[in-house]
C-alpha cells in the first residue's frame, strides 16, 4: 500500500525528534506531502547532520526543546493542536546506553510518558505513532521473527528502554485512551517497531553504515566489531511508509489498529554485517575496505528478526525496496555529499523514485 496524499494535505502533525536521521527524512516525506509540520527536537545529534545537509528547517515548524522537559512540552503541542503525533524522538544507540544508561532511560521512558500524558493532560483528539523499535522484544536469539504479542525484555540499556516504553505505550492506552472508547477521548494510540532502518544522511557514531562510509570517505578500512551478527537491514523509507500508513488508519477507523506493529524486511534480506560490508566496499570502489575489530566490546545481539506479517494483513504493507538497490542508492548518497552535490534534491529524489515503486 502506499501512502495516501490527499490524507495529509493540511494535516497538522506533531513530530518528535525531527532534527535526527529519521525524523529528518520524514520531515521531507511530510512536507513533500503537503503536511502542516511543527517538528520538536534537541539540536541536531551528529556533525555533520542529514537536518542541515538537507536543509530540513525549511520544511517544518522546528521547535528546540527536550522531550522531558513537560511545560516546554506541553506548551508546544498546546500551540500545534495535532491531529497527528509521530513520536521518534530517543536516544538510539546500543553503546551509548552503556555509556550512559540514564540517558537512554529517562529520554525513551519518561519522553514517552510525558508526551503521552501532555495529550492526556490537553485532551487533544489525535492519532499517535509511538516509534519503538525491534529490539523491545526479549531476544532469544531464535531463527524465528519476532510476533506483536512476544514479551518485551532487552539484554542492554537501550533495548530495555525500549522495551519499557511499549509498556507505558500499552498502560496508557488501556488506562486512558482506551480502544473501545475513542469516541469518547478522541486519541487513537498505537506504536510501531521496525528493524535496522538504513540510509544516506546516517552520521550516528557506532553505527555500520555510517561507519562505514566514514573510513571510505577517508580512505581507511572500517574496523567492524561483529561481522557475524544478522540484523533485519531495510531503507529507511520502508518503515516510514509503515508509521505514515499506521498513522492513517488510525485517524480514519481507530480501535481496530491501536496497538504494537512490526515493520521488517524481506528474509533475503536479513543478512550478516559482514555481506552489507562487502556490499558497499564493491559499490564504492576506490580501494574501499573493511577489518575485524578485535578489541572488547559490550554485548550485542547476534541474531534479530521481525514477523511482518500482522502489518501484510492489517494495513496491506510490504517491504518494496531490494537491499541490493537500498545499498546502490546509500552508496549514491554519501558520494554526492563527497562531490559536495545538492543533498536536499537528491534525497527528495530517493523519496520520489521510492514512491514510485509503491505504486505497483
Amino acid at each position: 500500500m502506499k501512502v495516501n496524499p490527499s490524507f495529509w494535505r493540511g494535516r497538522r502533525v506533531f513530530l518528535t525528534g525531527h532534527t535526527g536521521f529519521k525524523g529528518s527524512w520524514l520531515s521531507l516525506w511530510l512536507h513533500k506531502l503537503g503536511a502542516d509540520v511543527t517538528g520538536y527536537a534537541l539540536d541536531p545529534p551528529t556533525q555533520p547532520s542529514l537536518f542541515e545537509q538537507a536543509r530540513v528547517a525549511d520544511s517544518v515548524r522546528s521547535i528546540r526543546g527536550d522531550i522531558r522537559d513537560l511545560a516546554h512540552l506541553k506548551s508546544a503541542v498546546a500551540e500545534c493542536r495535532p491531529q497527528v503525533i509521530l513520536h521518534l524522538a530517543a536516544q538510539s544507540v546500543v553503546r551509548a546506553s552503556y555509556e550512559d544508561p540514564i540517558e537512554s532511560y529517562s529520554s525513551n521512558v519518561m519522553g514517552t510518558v510525558h508526551l503521552l500524558d501532555v495529550v492526556r493532560q490537553l485532551k487533544q483528539p489525535c492519532a499517535i505513532v509511538n516509534v519503538t523499535s525491534d529490539k523491545c522484544y526479549e531476544n532469544r536469539e531464535w531463527i524465528w521473527g519476532y510476533r506483536e504479542n512476544e514479551p518485551m525484555g532487552g539484554h542492554d540499556p537501550y533495548s530495555n528502554s525500549k522495551g519499557c516504553a511499549e509498556l507505558v505505550t500499552s498502560a496508557y492506552r488501556d488506562s486512558f485512551f482506551s480502544p473501545e472508547a475513542i469516541a469518547v477521548h478522541g486519541v487513537a494510540l498505537g506504536s510501531a517497531r521496525a528493524g535496522n532502518a538504513i540510509g544516506g544522511g546516517d552520521w550516528t557514531r557506532d553505527q555500520l553504515i555510517p561507519d562505514l562510509m566514514r573510513a571510505f570517505l577517508a580512505g581507511k578500512p572500517c574496523l567492524i566489531r561483529n561481522p557475524a551478527a544478522y540484523r533485519p537491514w531495510q531503507f529507511l523509507l520502508e518503515p516510514l511508509r509503515g508509521y505514515l500508513i499506521l498513522a492513517e488508519r488510525l485517524s480514519e477507523e481507530g480501535a481496530p489498529f491501536a496497538s504494537g506493529w512490526n515493520f521488517g524486511p524481506a528474509d533475503a534480506d536479513i543478512q550478516p554485517v559482514s555481506w552489507i560490508a562487502d556490499e558497499l566496499v564493491s559499490l564504492w570502489g576506490q580501494e574501499a575496505s573493511w577489518a575485524l575489530d578485535s578489541g572488547a566490546h559490550p554485548h550485542e545481539a547476534h541474531a534479530l528478526k521481525l514477523d511482518a506479517t500482522k502489518a501484510a494483513r492489517g494495513l496491506d504493507w510490504r517491504p518494496v525496496l531490494p537491499l541490493k538497490q537500498a545499498l546502490a542508492w546509500i552508496a549514491e548518497w554519501y558520494q554526492a555529499f563527497r562531490e559536495s552535490a545538492d543533498l536536499r534534491q537528491l534525497t527528495l529524489k530517493q523519496i520520489e523514485d521510492y514512491e514510485r515503486l509503491t505504486q505497483n
